[in-house]
C-alpha cells in the first residue's frame, strides 16, 4: 500500500521524534517547558548545589532591551529563591560555544536585570551554562568554571558573573556523568534520572506529547525553508553585484545600492574579485 503524501510526512516527523535526545535543543526546550523540577534537578547537578530551589523557568526567552543591540533567544532561562539567574544553552558544535558568545549571553542578563536608577550591587549573580556535545576543552573534565580573576593579586574579582562549560562527552558513577548519558539517549528507558526519563517518555510516547512534538517538528521544517529561501535570495543578489562589478561602469556604492547588499560586503566581493 502506498501511503499518501501527509502520512509519509508524518512518519518521517516520528522517526524524526525517535531520533531525538535531550542533548537537540528544539527537544531540550520542550523539555524543560513549564517543568520546573526538572529544570532543578538539571542544574542542581550542575552547578554542585543539591538544595537549589528554582522560582521560575522560561524556555526561549528573547532578550533584548537595547534598541539595535544584537537579540537572543535563551534556551532556559531560571531563577532561583535567592534571585540568581540562570541560562541553559545547548551548543551541539563548538563553534556555537566561542567564549565571546558565552560573554555576551551574560551581558544580556546583566541588561535584563538592571533597571534605571537601581545600583550596580544589585545586579544578581548569574550563571551562563553551555551544555556541549563535545569535550569543548579537550581536558576530560565533566564541567570548565570561568570566573573572572584579578591577575595582579591572584585573587577572584568577584563580580557574580560565572560561565560553566559542560562537556556532554563526559561519563562516570557521578551525577554529572549519569546526567550526560541521559541527555544522549534517545530512549526514556535507557536513562538513570526518572523526572528527565518520564517527560522523555511523555514526548515521545504519549498521544498529547507526540503531537506537541510534530508541531515543533513542523515548526523546524517552516524555519528551514524561509532560511533556506533568504540564503537563496543572498546568493542571488551576491551573484548580481559580482555581474555589475565585472561590468566595471558602476561604483560600488551604486551597485549596494540596487542590489539591497551593505557597501562593505559589495567592496569585499570587489577585492575577491579583483584577488
Amino acid at each position: 500500500m502506498i501511503l499518501d503524501t501527509a502520512e509519509q510526512k508524518h512518519q518521517k516527523d516520528l522517526e524524526h521524534l525517535r531520533r531525538f535526545r535531550p542533548i537537540d535543543d528544539d527537544f531540550m526546550r520542550c523539555l524543560f517547558k513549564d517543568n520546573i523540577p526538572l529544570a532543578e534537578l538539571v542544574l542542581r547537578i550542575i552547578i554542585g548545589k543539591p538544595d537549589l530551589i528554582i522560582t521560575d523557568c522560561q524556555t526561549q526567552k528573547d532578550m533584548k532591551r537595547l534598541a539595535g543591540a544584537r537579540s537572543i533567544c535563551l534556551d532556559a532561562y531560571g531563577t532561583d529563591t535567592a534571585g540568581k539567574k540562570y541560562d541553559m544553552e545547548i551548543q551541539r558544535e563548538d563553534k556555537g560555544a566561542d567564549p565571546h558568545r558565552a560573554r555576551f549571553h551574560s551581558s544580556v542578563m546583566d541588561i535584563e536585570n538592571l533597571d534605571a536608577g537601581q545600583a550596580f550591587r544589585a545586579l544578581p549573580d548569574t550563571f551562563t551554562i553551555f551544555i556541549i556535545e563535545k569535550d569543548f576543552y579537550g581536558k576530560g573534565e565533566p564541567i570548565y568554571f570561568i570566573e573572572r580573576m584579578n591577575i595582579t593579586t591572584g585573587e577572584p574579582f568577584a563580580d557574580g558573573e560565572h560561565i560553566l562549560y559542560v562537556n556532554g562527552e563526559y561519563r562516570g558513577d557521578s551525577d554529572i556523568g549519569k546526567l550526560m548519558h541521559d541527555f544522549n539517549c534517545t530512549d526514556a528507558a535507557d536513562m538513570n534520572f526518572k523526572l528527565l526519563a518520564d517527560r522523555t517518555r511523555y514526548l515521545k510516547e504519549n498521544p498529547e506529547g507526540v503531537s506537541e512534538m510534530c508541531k515543533v517538528i513542523e515548526e523546524m521544517r517552516k524555519e528551514e525553508r524561509a532560511e533556506g529561501i533568504k540564503e537563496g535570495i543572498q546568493e542571488g543578489m551576491r551573484t548580481a553585484a559580482l555581474r555589475m562589478l565585472a561590468d566595471r561602469t558602476l561604483a560600488p556604492e551604486k551597485i549596494a545600492e540596487y542590489v539591497g547588499l551593505p557597501l562593505d560586503e559589495v567592496k569585499k566581493l570587489q577585492a575577491e574579485q579583483s584577488a
